[in-house]
């Protein structure tokens, strides 16, 4: 199989929510291709079967492929926004094949943005693309540091799968251009139990672990096609 077909990515401006375009699937590991892991410094079963199940299953955390090109082409969606100081956010779709989550989709909703926040409206448009497609909402990626509402966000998504992800893009940061993170077991305890809404501080979880910490199990794979659903 040609490398060309396996690095595709496809963008769609979607005016409404069905039918959505398709989603591309995986392809059989071409020659050249690569899967690296990211150091730290089946759909058949469904996404709501699993959201309600894994919660009640014990075990290793399954392995998370990221498309090559993800961050690269986010940055390119965001830069208008990254120009005016503006945050921009976007949901990642997954498929799950042979016990390991491919991410398959970058969704880009309907925002209100700030310089250090960024707010999902009309969410059930994004969850209408999940639905059609089977796939599972593996985690976010957004353009700003991990501030207490990104902490909120991001328990939301953990609660429906626990191996969701927080891609968080440094655009101006010469030192590290992303960082790939969850909450930790502690740190979902205190978001758990957290009522406030807005910016504010959390306490530190009682067994001293951070809140939050770069990802294991997440691995960058260059035979990944990706489809973007860019709905603003």
């Amino acid at each position: 199989m040609a490398g060309g077909v396996c690095c595709q990515t496809n963008v769609h401006t979607v005016s409404q929510t069905a039918p959505s375009p398709g989603i591309s699937l995986i392809h059989t590991l071409p020659d050249g291709a690569e899967i690296s892991s990211v150091s730290t410094t089946d759909s058949s079963s469904g996404p709501s079967n699993y959201s309600r199940n894994v919660l009640a299953a014990s075990g290793p955390l399954k392995d998370v492929h990221v498309p090559t090109r993800l961050m690269e082409n986010f940055l390119e969606i965001a830069s208008n926004n990254t120009k005016k100081d503006i945050e921009t956010c976007g949901v990642l779709g997954a498929i799950l094949k042979d016990g390991t989550f491919y991410i398959t989709s970058l969704i880009i909703p309907k925002q209100e943005s700030t310089s250090n926040s960024c707010q999902a409206l009309q969410e059930e448009e994004m969850f209408a693309i999940l639905h059609e497609q089977s796939l599972f909402p593996i985690g976010w990626i957004h353009s700003c540091f991990m501030s207490s509402i990104d902490l909120h966000t991001q328990y939301s998504y953990q609660v429906m799968v626990p191996e969701a992800i927080g891609i968080v893009m440094a655009p101006i940061d010469k030192s590290r251009a992303y960082g790939i993170f969850r909450l930790s077991d502690g740190g979902m305890k205190i978001l758990k139990d957290c009522p406030e809404k807005g910016f504010h501080l959390h306490k530190e979880p009682v067994d001293g672990s951070p809140l939050y910490e770069d990802c294991s199990s997440v691995y960058i794979n260059s035979c990944l096609r990706l489809e973007i659903f860019d709905l603003r």
